[in-house]
């Protein structure tokens, strides 16, 4: 027998798949020969399944540390519903149900605890610890625990204190979804993991059609979408709470089935708004990055981000809670300069964590740079994204992006490159000093602004190079050059430009700048759409694909469940497409599993065959 005998054997027992993924292999294999495990795998890769499968073959219990309390009754309830042993401890339970809970764990009733990282110096984990054997420690979420990752979490770093409490040591698995080298580097470290298995899996989502709206309406813009996508659930991220509120309430008038969720609402209200969400009650969700880390919902068909986010980190793992269940799904960023100054201010604020720190904010002003240059680059998204995280498979042009898609032309714009940087170079001759692209644009297009005489930028050999241009278009093009590597920024709240060797290379050696751009007055082409099917999409597939759906809700409303605990989008497509006619060949569907196939089985088939 193979290693992976008995853990496909599970698999198919529980979820209902005949193999693994890849890169799922790898992980099990080196997480079951007991060694400590760092996995950086995409949302939507099954990364959950990784330590879930070694927990149901280890003799004893495994404790998953998870960062939001809000999300762990959907994890644990969506195991249960596989028949998977598992619960959790956190605050929103009574005194009685948590002990009743401990003497159930500590009976060996439960495989999978999950607790939260400010939980674990309890009295209860310690009652746990010395009287129950714990097999494996989990960190989700591990880039938490990096000073310098997108969302650094103070708890975080009490983890390797709890690890070391325990003879003998379990085993310790680290997953996170996107991390750069640095924070890779500082998981590892910071949890002190012994002789690691690291395992990176390619970052793509193929099923992820991604793309960039600048200077738009953006009200227009959401309520046209969600209309034209009603019944598809979708999220909606706001940088602040009154811009939550603000999109909220503008949807809610317009018809639109909508919830909000933000830390400025009560525990009551954002309950209540997360259930509306993932019951299926309301379609769209308007929401902060207080919502969203770990979510189970596996139909999520868009992320819309109504405001940049600060960083490329945090912003692919925001977009890739789209589409976790493999089928065609949209990721569109709503850019406009006001976002940048937002999220400087956000950056520099002190917080309850933390004080601000000069060090991490220039971290920060640089990690919100590279997401400016993700908005302005005029290459492949897709690429843009990869390559930030040196993912070697990154292709230059995906073909499945708003960038890939549009309709552009190859322009040479090697002359106003030239004057750009050029002037860039003649302000620091004269200055001393670099300045930013605002007064750079300004020189340019010849501004009479009081700021530039004072600074005797008038008397440049660059000014007015550009005159007849608009200050807007100027910025545009800085900010092509800076996506394109021609020009930097320095990590401050009011960065400077400064010239890369890259410009250095092309003005020595008179290389051309060629870049793609938009053709004006052109109708873009349209994306795959999201409700495209994976499968055969005749028409009577489609309409028993519905069919099958209602009574999926009509299933998970009589059992207070949220609709994909019962089955994935993509598991009712695949019934929809084979039309199983018997229990053996339900049996045969990929996601379903031994439980569900006894509890749902019959009913389903009444439907294929009704």
């Amino acid at each position: 027998m193979g290693n992976l005998e008995k853990p496909k054997l599970l698999l198919k027992k529980y979820f209902g798949f005949d193999s693994f993924r890849p890169a799922q292999e790898k992980v099990i294999e080196s997480i079951l020969k007991g060694k400590d495990t760092l996995a950086l795998m995409p949302t939507g890769a099954g990364k959950s399944v990784c330590f879930q499968i070694p927990a149901l073959m280890f003799d004893g219990l495994t404790v998953v540390i998870s960062p939001l309390i809000s999300l762990m009754k959907d994890q644990v309830d969506s195991l249960n519903a596989e028949g998977i042993p598992a619960t959790f401890l956190n605050g929103t339970l009574k005194r009685a149900e948590i002990s009743d809970r401990i003497d159930a764990i500590i009976a060996g009733k439960y495989k999978l605890l999950y607790i939260a990282p400010e939980r674990m110096s309890s009295y209860d984990m310690e009652k746990i610890r010395q009287n129950r054997k714990i097999s494996m420690i989990v960190v989700d979420e591990a880039h938490c625990i990096s000073h310098w990752g997108h969302d650094f979490r103070p708890h975080y770093a009490d983890i390797c204190r709890f690890v070391n409490m325990f003879f003998p040591r379990p085993v310790v698995a680290a997953f996170t979804a996107t991390a750069t080298p640095k924070v890779r580097e500082d998981i590892a470290s910071l949890l002190k993991l012994q002789n690691p298995a690291v395992h990176i899996s390619g970052f793509d989502r193929p099923n992820l059609f991604f793309k960039v709206l600048r200077n738009i309406g953006k009200n227009e813009f959401i309520l046209d979408y969600t209309k034209k996508h009603k019944g598809y659930s979708g999220i909606i991220y706001a940088s602040t709470q009154k811009e939550v509120e603000k999109v909220h309430l503008f949807l809610m008038q317009n018809g639109i089935k909508a919830a909000r969720y933000h830390a400025g609402l009560s525990d009551i209200e954002r309950t209540r708004a997360q259930d509306d969400f993932i019951f299926d009650r309301a379609d769209v969700i308007v929401a902060t990055l207080a919502f969203g880390m770990g979510i189970d919902k596996s139909n999520i068909r868009y992320v819309i981000h109504y405001n940049m986010p600060k960083s490329v980190e945090g912003y692919y793992q925001e977009a890739g809670r789209a589409g976790r269940d493999g089928e065609k799904s949209e990721c569109i960023l709503l850019y406009s300069p006001q976002d940048v100054e937002i999220q400087k201010f956000i950056i520099t604020a002190a917080s309850d964590d933390y004080e601000v720190d000069p060090e991490r904010v220039s971290v920060n002003m640089g990690l919100l740079q590279k997401m400016v240059n993700y908005c302005h680059t005029p290459g492949c998204l897709r690429h843009y994204l990869l390559s930030y995280f040196n993912d070697d498979e990154a292709k230059t042009n995906c073909g499945n992006c708003g960038n890939c898609l549009a309709d552009t032309e190859e322009r040479d714009i090697t002359t106003e490159a030239q004057m750009i940087l050029s002037c860039v170079y003649r302000i620091k001759e004269k200055a001393g000093v670099t300045y930013g692209a605002s007064i750079t644009a300004d020189v340019l297009a010849g501004s009479k602004s009081v700021r530039v005489r004072n600074l005797g930028f008038q008397t440049l050999s660059t000014y007015g190079l550009m005159k007849g241009k608009s200050v807007k278009f100027i910025r545009e093009l800085i900010n092509t050059l800076m996506a394109m590597g021609y020009l930097g920024a320095t990590k401050s709240e009011y960065p400077s430009l400064f010239l890369t060797d890259k410009a250095a290379k092309m003005l020595k050696e008179k290389e051309r700048v060629i870049c793609r751009m938009k053709i004006e007055n052109k109708i873009p082409k349209e994306n795959a759409k999201i409700t495209d099917a994976s499968y055969d999409e005749s028409d009577e597939t489609t309409a028993l694909f519905e069919k099958l759906r209602k009574l999926r809700k009509e299933i998970a409303d009589s059992q207070h469940k949220p609709a994909f605990m019962i089955f994935s989008d993509a598991t009712l497509k695949f019934i929809a497409s084979k039309k199983p006619r018997s229990l053996a060949e339900f049996r045969e569907v990929q996601g379903v599993g031994e439980k569900k196939l006894a509890e749902f089985g019959e009913t389903f088939l009444r439907a294929i065959n009704g």
